[in-house]
């Protein structure tokens, strides 16, 4: 095993994807993960989504990505000695993450409350669906109510068609990226408040923590983009109708080519590319309203143009005007990628020889660590023995006690009115055991849009003093996402999309392209324990900040560089958003109805992005704190993607299957659809839709019983998965005309108290309604000095020993160069006549386009 955490020790007691990927995360990061089982396996040693048989003697292939590396070891719930053995395992352990649905996880000496008690010294990390003490807490839910729940369904498609679930069962993935991410912030607090311990198993020293993760929150922050922040705002919903993306995806000659055109500059070259400059010329195109209501027009015509060329010629006519353009990828065709096969994105499993996505980062030459090559899965309990011998072993051998369990240290308040902490010495991280987790750090946040700010944002909101540089000519670009009209005093401060992943930071305006800016940079960079950027390439490179020069101004520094594609090869320079990331590694491939053209989920890689870089940097930061230095740190934009989209290319590679959109159906739960209910209390005459998901054959008998027993649903052949999903069209129809006769809450009292996994689709700004969010403080108003009060979404784990969610923001997102003062001077102890040249030469302001406002 090599890589920054090895030495750590975790248990994991989860079933299903989201337990599987977060410690798949941790195994990749070097972490020593034993997988304990029930005798008869995890569910996913026997699964595959096209639907292959899976020989007695092997695991199906997706099992085989996930459990690489890991060990297994087999413990029957019902005798004593085996939970003797797993508790002693969880005592010797620094970390343990359990989800409930196993016979073992079920059992209540392995409660995550028993867990706690049990290794005192452990980050337990749980994951639910709503968390584990909310009013919905035992309420049954899968993946797609919860997209259902989220407002992510009811927002895609078009008002013509149901709302429409992202494909791949892409929120278990999310749950399980944000699990990682919390369990690694735990650690990070372990660490500090046992500064001088050991890296032995179990002796880093600290205490540790209940970390309470929920699905529904993450999908709250993942799959939707800061809607309750926008409606608080603006008043008024962002997405009240669901529309697709226009353009979107459409046919080429050889397949479907994807857009996504944000800028006016980037509409207008669009119209011209595809040879329609009336489009360019008539102003009420430009809104995307607009475009929605000449939807026939518009399609009709792009689709005539794109089928008559191939993906590749249109992609090199796009690329030569910096329109985002992607092609649509599938599990036959991303390994051949350009891009993908150059860097070997795709590795071969060690054990079965299919492909895989390989890790998502590459820590930089030279850093003196590496990611995990490729691991062999375990077979079903291959380590029981091996590993109950060694815990004999350890128990024969004098060791230090395990600390006594004591009530979780919760941190000292704040002051919210300034987010920054004390700063520390760059390099080196203080040995104070109170505050949050990153208190010390210092992030240098050059980042714009979403993506990258999400690495800042997690880090300032656990403590970290966060400053974002912009500059008064080209500020964040979600600044001009703005609710106001652009000849309005201040409007690039009432965005509410730029507010959502910038809260708790401080802001720095610097003209990159003059001299002073860039030497004041530089001086920043030699200040600073991190460095973030989320540009192409050649940006850092034309301001001087190249990976020499930052590390030449500060060796200790981590720098962390999110292009989309990657620093090099032949996709280095394309422009890249979520949206052109989700065509490119196959999500939006999955995503839509079979017979329409592919759906972009629309979002979802821009968080997914962010949160895999950020754990990414708390590897390197770990690295960091063994060995003293920093290092380069790439981790480009679709390589999340890619690893969360891991199984289109599994299965095509391992059986043969292309796997396709299916609208909202299941290859887990049948049935499963969206169906529309008596209600009509939403505007455009879409409907109000309910999702009703059944996971299994008792599930179904219950369903059938909750319908009445209908002569339609007693057919012996529908007490099968196989047979339901033969008659799946049927059962559809029959549920859509009960749904239709009720109401959405009439449908979820009825079936709810029957076990049965249904949620009314709601829309992204009705969040606000969903109990488990208020139950857990998950919104936060700040006051912003420009908008007022605002309402701001949390972080989608409770952490035992703090901070408390509803003080977890320090600070409302900061306006533009509001600390120009307090860095320059206070941090690099420039006079007030320095800055007032500064501010007179236009290096520095806080007005877009130059200037100063007073404070």
């Amino acid at each position: 095993m090599t890589g920054p955490l090895l030495g750590e020790n975790v248990v994991d007691l989860s079933t299903g994807i989201a337990g599987a990927y977060c410690t798949k995360v941790l195994a990749d990061g070097g972490a020593d993960v034993v997988k304990v089982e029930a005798p008869g396996g995890d569910l996913l040693r026997r699964f595959s989504a096209s639907g292959a048989t899976i020989p007695p003697d092997d695991d199906g292939a997706l099992f085989q990505y996930l459990a690489g590396g890991k060990r297994s070891v087999v413990a029957d719930p019902a005798s004593t000695v085996d939970r003797t053995l797993v508790a002693d395992l969880v005592r010797a352990a620094d970390g343990v993450v359990w989800s409930p649905g196993s016979p073992l996880a079920e059992h209540p000496e392995l409660s995550p409350d028993a867990l706690r008690r049990l290794a005192p010294q452990a980050t337990v990390v749980a994951v639910t669906s709503f968390g584990l003490h909310t009013p919905w807490s035992d309420r049954p839910a899968t993946e797609a109510t919860l997209q259902a729940m989220c407002g992510s369904a009811g927002q895609r498609g078009t008002i013509e068609t149901p709302p429409l679930i992202v494909g791949g069962r892409l929120g278990d993935y999310e749950a399980g990226m944000l699990a990682a991410v919390s369990y690694l912030i735990s650690r990070h607090r372990r660490v500090r408040r046992g500064r001088g311990a050991t890296n032995e198993p179990g002796q880093l020293g600290g205490p540790g923590e209940l970390v309470d993760v929920s699905a529904l929150e993450a999908q709250c922050l993942t799959n939707v983009m800061y809607p309750i922040t926008f409606t608080s705002i603006a008043g008024f919903p962002m997405r009240p109708v669901r529309m697709t993306n226009l353009p979107g995806i459409h046919p080429s000659a050889d397949g479907f080519i994807g857009f996504m055109v944000v800028t006016g500059q980037q509409w207008l070259d669009f119209c011209a590319m595809v040879e329609r400059p009336d489009w360019a010329e008539d102003e009420a195109l430009f809104r995307m309203t607009t475009r929605a209501e000449r939807r026939a027009e518009l399609v009709g015509h792009i689709d005539r143009w794109t089928g008559q060329r191939t993906s590749e010629e249109i992609t090199d006519f796009a690329n030569g005007l910096r329109i985002p353009v992607a092609v649509l990828g599938n599990g036959a065709t991303l390994p051949d990628a350009a891009q993908f096969h150059e860097h070997h994105w795709y590795v071969r499993n060690p054990r079965s020889g299919f492909l895989q996505p390989d890790v998502p980062y590459t820590f930089g030459a030279g850093s003196g660590t590496s990611r995990r090559a490729p691991a062999a899965a375990p077979r079903l309990g291959e380590h029981t023995a091996s590993v109950a011998d060694a815990l004999r072993a350890s128990a024969r051998r004098p060791h230090s006690p395990s600390p006594e369990p004591q009530p979780d240290q919760p941190e000292p308040p704040f002051d919210a009115s300034r987010p920054g902490p004390p700063p520390g010495r760059a390099g080196h991280e203080p040995a104070e055991t109170g505050g949050r987790p990153f208190d010390g750090l210092r992030v240098l946040d050059f980042c714009n849009n979403w993506a990258g700010p999400i690495v800042g944002h997690v880090m300032a909101l656990f403590g970290a003093d966060v400053i974002k540089i912009e500059s008064t000519v080209k500020p964040d670009p979600l600044r001009f996402n703005t609710i106001k009209p652009l000849d309005s005093d201040r409007y690039w401060e009432w965005s509410p999309l730029q507010h959502g992943p910038n809260t708790s930071k401080r802001d720095l305006t610097l003209d990159m392209a003059s001299p002073q800016g860039r030497e004041l940079a530089l001086r920043l960079v030699a200040q600073s324990d991190v460095i973030v950027e989320n540009f192409s390439p050649r940006v850092m490179e034309q301001w001087g900040l190249t990976e020499e020069a930052v590390r030449a101004a500060n060796p200790a520094a981590v720098f962390l560089r999110a292009p989309a594609y990657g620093l090099t090869g032949p996709w280095r320079d394309r422009v890249g958003y979520a949206q052109t990331i989700e065509m490119t590694a196959g999500l939006a491939w999955v995503t839509g109805l079979a017979e329409l053209a592919p759906e972009i989920p629309n979002g979802p890689c821009d968080p997914i992005a962010g949160l895999h870089a950020t754990t990414a940097l708390l590897l390197a930061l770990e690295h960091r704190r063994r060995s003293g230095d920093g290092m380069v740190l790439e981790v480009p934009m679709v390589g999340g993607a890619l690893n969360v989209a891991a199984e289109l290319v599994i299965e095509h590679s391992a059986y043969g299957a292309v796997l396709g959109r299916d609208g909202n159906r299941s290859p887990t739960a049948v049935p499963q659809g969206a169906y529309r209910t008596s209600d009509d209390d939403l505007p455009f005459g879409q409907g109000r839709w309910v999702i009703i998901s059944v996971v299994d054959d008792a599930r179904w008998a219950a369903l059938v019983a909750a319908l009445g027993e209908p002569t339609w649903a007693t057919d012996p052949e529908l007490g099968t998965a196989a047979g339901r999903r033969a008659a799946h069209d049927v059962i559809d129809e029959h549920l859509a005309n009960w749904c239709r006769e009720r109401s959405a809450g009439d449908v979820e009292a009825l079936l709810l108290p029957a076990g049965i996994a249904v949620a009314k689709v709601r829309l992204p700004h009705e969040q606000t309604e969903l109990e488990p969010l208020v139950a857990r403080s998950f919104f936060t108003t700040l006051e912003h000095p420009v908008t007022g009060a605002t309402v701001h979404g949390g972080f989608p784990a409770l952490f035992s020993a703090g901070p408390d969610p509803a003080a977890l923001h320090r600070g409302p997102p900061p306006t533009l160069g509001q600390h120009n003062h307090e860095i320059l001077g206070g941090l690099l102890g420039l006079d007030a006549d320095e800055i007032a040249r500064l501010e007179s030469a236009g290096v520095i302001g806080t007005r877009v386009g130059g200037g100063s406002t007073a404070w």
